[in-house]
């Protein structure tokens, strides 16, 4: 299986000006800019992590994203304005590896509080293995395309779509917060331990909808979805294995076909801040349907719910449908 992750834009902290201090305050839960109100000031790197901040920090944060409703995380390149704004803030959330510009502005920067999320739990490396229909792993003849530039595999950052470990992390992110912050520290523990029922709440629902199914393999769009499928027992088959924008050639489709027939697989699933075309180009020639599964990069007005736990629940109910749950 031809997996891999988006090539990740190269850094380059003074392009894309044109976001500037406007998309910070445009995210923001408060219309002030980071450092300049007198709540605790927090930047978030994208929308996952601003939705921790929101939720923990209630009425005693103000939150700014660095990433901007509708735009793809990765290729994120931060303004000179925002690398020095996040100097400027109480404390800053992020999750390493995930977008290098912002690893480099905050490992430049003086703000106090540096929180990253990938140190909350642990992370895995996803881009190495791949299951065979009989369920035996063996080594991914095209797992060279995951590594990173030092030549290792990186690790599989997308941990938030796994509900425990995200959790794990809004555990984290809370006692962060109160070292912080210490002055609301009851308010930020109360806070987090009405979110950590939210999902455990998700947990359950996913445990109970996908526990007797048809199939237990999924075609997506974008290696995203590792850990929700290992958390519950799926395979994921990711096909951007090529350019989301170009077609799969036909050795790629007969290959797909073959899987989809072995495995029982229905449905490719795309998701809402790349191109379809892809996997609607797949699903036509396999004769397979298609549906979102969505990442959770970012949240915008086409997403299929209005927060994190929205969405997943959402993803839930299209997994249900594409793997006939019962």
């Amino acid at each position: 299986m031809n997996v891999r992750r988006r090539r990740i834009s190269g850094i380059a902290v003074t392009a894309a000006t044109a976001l500037g201090l406007g998309t910070l305050s445009a995210c923001s839960s408060d219309s002030s800019a980071a450092g300049n109100t007198d709540k605790f000031d927090v930047v978030a790197s994208f929308y996952p992590m601003e939705y921790l901040a929101e939720q923990i920090g209630g009425d005693h944060v103000n939150v700014t994203t660095l990433t901007e409703p509708g735009q793809e995380p990765h290729d994120l390149e931060l303004s000179a304005k925002q690398t020095a704004q996040m100097g400027e803030a109480d404390a800053v959330l992020y999750l390493k590896s995930l977008q290098p510009a912002v690893d480099e502005a905050i490992a430049q920067s003086d703000v106090k509080t540096k929180i990253d999320a990938a140190t909350l739990t642990k992370l895995e490396d996803h881009g190495n293995v791949e299951h065979d229909h009989g369920g035996e792993e063996h080594v991914d003849e095209h797992a060279e395309e995951e590594h990173s530039e030092g030549g290792e595999h990186a690790l599989d950052p997308h941990v938030w779509l796994d509900p425990v470990k995200y959790a794990e992390i809004a555990q984290g992110v809370a006692e962060s917060f109160e070292k912080a912050d210490p002055d609301h520290a009851d308010d930020y523990r109360k806070n987090a331990e009405a979110l950590a029922k939210k999902l455990a709440g998700l947990d359950t629902a996913y445990k109970e909808g996908l526990a007797k199914t048809d199939s237990k393999v999924f075609f997506t769009n974008h290696a995203a979805f590792g850990y929700l499928a290992e958390r519950y027992g799926l395979t994921q088959e990711a096909i951007n294995g090529l350019d989301p924008e170009s077609e799969p050639s036909p050795a790629r489709i007969k290959e797909l076909q073959e899987e989809a027939k072995a495995d029982g697989v229905t449905t490719v699933f795309y998701e809402t801040l790349v191109s379809d075309k892809t996997a609607k180009t797949l699903a036509k020639d396999a004769g397979l349907k298609t549906d979102v599964l969505d990442p959770l990069e970012g949240i915008t007005d086409k997403s299929k719910g209005e927060d994190y736990v929205g969405v997943m629940e959402s993803n839930l109910k299209a997994l249900e449908t594409a793997l006939g749950a019962k």
